[in-house]
C-alpha cells in the first residue's frame, strides 16, 4: 500500500504529465488527468519565428530569460529556422537577466553568461532588477512561457525602453474539453483530494473553463473548501488561483519532484473527509 493509496488527485498539466502522473502512482494515489490547456508546437509557430526575427531586425541591450525550459525550446526552434547563431549572437551581446537557477542553466548551456539571476525565482524580483540597472532608451528581448506579463513589462515601458516580446509554449485551449469538464464535476462532487497545477495557464484556464461549463461558482468553492487541496509549483503557478481566493499549498523548491513530495507530506494519511 503507497502513502497515496485511496487519494485520487486531480492533474491539469499537459507538459511532462507523464513523468508527474507516474511519480504519484508509484505512491499509491489514484490521478484523473484532465489538460487544460494545450501547447503550440514551436517549429510551427508563426508568432516566435516573427518575433525571433524583430529581436534579429537590431541590437539588443537586454535579454529576458523568464524559464530555462522555454529559452531552450526557443533556441531549438531557431535552429529549425537556419536562425540559432544569430540569435545567440544577438543575445550574447546583451546584457541577460534571469528568473532562477533553471535559466541561468539554460543561458550557460548555449555557452552565454547572465548578468543578473533572481534569487527568489519570482518575476517581480527578475523585472524589479532589470529596472534596477536603468533601462530607459534601451531595447529588450523579453522571452515569456505560456503568457503575457504586463504587470511586470508594462513598467519597462514606462521607464523608456522599447520591447520585443517573444512567447515559446504559446498556448490555447485543448481542442477536447470534456476531461476537463469531468475534472471539475469531479471535483465540485467532492470526487478529489487535491488539484495539483504546474503552470499559471493551466490553472487560468482551469477556471475560464469551468466558467464557459456554467460551474465557476461551484468550482471555486470547491476550491476553497478544506477538503480540497490545491498545490501549485511555485507562486507564479498559484497567482491566478490566490486572486480569486482560492488558498495553494507549495513546495519550497519550485520543481515536479518537490510538488509530489509535497503532496506525499499533505495527503499521505489517507483520503480526506
Amino acid at each position: 500500500m503507497g502513502e497515496l493509496s485511496g487519494i485520487t488527485i486531480g492533474v491539469t498539466a499537459e507538459r511532462r504529465a507523464d513523468d508527474f502522473i507516474a511519480a504519484l502512482e508509484r505512491y499509491g494515489a489514484s490521478v484523473r488527468h484532465a489538460p487544460t490547456i494545450t501547447i503550440v508546437p514551436l517549429d510551427t509557430d508563426p508568432e516566435l519565428r516573427s518575433g525571433t526575427l524583430d529581436i534579429l531586425a537590431a541590437p539588443v541591450d537586454f535579454t529576458v530569460v523568464t524559464t530555462g525550459a522555454g529559452f531552450r525550446g526557443w533556441l531549438d526552434a531557431a535552429d529549425g529556422w537556419g536562425l540559432r547563431d544569430r540569435l545567440l549572437s544577438a543575445l550574447g551581446a546583451s546584457r541577460i537577466f534571469a528568473r532562477g537557477p533553471k535559466a541561468v542553466g539554460a543561458v550557460r548551456g548555449f555557452g552565454l553568461r547572465e548578468t543578473f539571476s533572481a534569487p527568489s525565482e519570482t518575476n517581480a524580483e527578475l523585472f524589479g532588477g532589470l529596472l534596477s540597472a536603468g533601462v530607459a532608451g534601451s531595447r529588450i528581448a523579453v522571452q515569456l512561457h505560456g503568457t503575457p506579463l504586463p504587470e511586470h513589462t508594462s513598467g519597462l515601458v514606462e521607464a523608456g525602453a522599447s520591447l520585443v516580446e517573444v512567447q515559446p509554449y504559446r498556448w490555447l485551449s485543448p481542442p477536447d474539453v470534456s476531461p476537463v469538464r469531468s475534472l471539475v464535476g469531479a471535483a465540485v462532487a467532492g470526487e478529489l483530494s487535491a488539484l495539483a497545477f504546474t503552470s499559471a495557464p493551466a490553472a487560468a484556464n482551469l477556471l475560464a473553463l469551468a466558467r464557459s461549463f456554467g460551474r465557476y461558482d461551484e468550482l471555486v468553492a470547491a476550491m476553497r473548501s478544506d477538503a480540497l487541496v490545491c498545490a501549485c509549483v511555485g507562486p507564479v503557478t498559484a497567482a491566478p488561483l490566490e486572486a480569486v481566493g482560492v488558498a495553494t499549498v507549495q513546495p519550497e523548491r519550485q520543481r515536479l519532484g518537490a510538488l509530489v513530495k509535497l503532496l506525499v507530506s499533505a495527503l499521505g494519511s489517507g483520503p480526506r473527509k
